[in-house]
């Protein structure tokens, strides 16, 4: 559905109906955020060019030719959670818009290679960092991932590069990991509007996310939200 023209209150609306016609429902409308205070309102989060997460869905914003969107959404079924996020381009893009994609998703299949039991958490963080850094980009380091589960946001916290004051914990058989790299063309910093949700690139540089579940099984990583 994305294409020039298109609002992202179009695909907001199409969400919706097709996870309910799932017979599940949306994970992230209504989930409320102890650091902004406030409940999440909507299906999606549409992150549009310099938007690194959370965008929220507008009917006045209508997707231009060159534009990239991060769309990226969650659902309950059953008890259990999904959650995934892919970022794609409004027609045709410059080769520099094009880089950021691939290497944002490149870093991803990468760091997905990590989850193997035995390994450690700070194996999958240190892949996204050295990959994405050596290529020229930045790492958002405000926004992580997660462990998921019965819960959407489960420990271990996933941070997209290695943070030598966190935890880092031996993979094991049975664990579930929501893997997100966040990339920045130009700096990692960001900051969070006056929405309290959107979180932005502050030097206004394009961003670029990608997220995947993945299952630590003995027979290596299951990737769970694989079309």
């Amino acid at each position: 559905m994305v294409v020039e023209g298109v609002t992202t209150q179009e695909l907001e609306l199409v969400a919706e109906k097709m996870i309910a016609a799932a017979g599940a429902r949306p994970a992230f409308k209504g989930y409320f955020s102890q650091a902004s205070g406030a409940r999440y309102p909507h299906t999606l989060c549409t992150s549009v060019n310099e938007e690194v997460v959370h965008g929220m869905p507008s009917i006045r914003r209508k997707l231009k030719r060159g534009d990239i969107v991060s769309i990226d959404t969650g659902v309950l079924l059953d008890g259990y959670y999904g959650d995934s996020a892919v970022t794609v381009a409004v027609g045709e893009v410059n080769d520099s818009v094009k880089r950021l994609l691939k290497v944002t998703e490149e870093s991803l299949e990468l760091a997905i290679d990590r989850v193997r039991a035995g390994n450690r958490l700070f194996d999958i963080c240190g892949t996204v960092e050295k990959y994405v850094t050596s290529n020229g980009f930045s790492v958002v380091r405000e926004f992580v991932g997660h462990g998921i589960g019965t819960s959407l946001h489960e420990e271990p916290q996933i941070p997209n590069y290695v943070d030598r004051r966190g935890e880092n914990p031996r993979l094991k058989q049975g664990m579930v990991l929501a893997i997100e790299p966040m990339v920045n063309a130009g700096k990692p910093d960001t900051k969070v509007l006056a929405d309290k949700w959107t979180a932005v690139a502050k030097d206004g540089s394009y961003s670029a996310h990608f997220e995947h579940m993945v299952a630590v099984t003995d027979n290596g990583p299951w990737v769970l939200s694989r079309p």
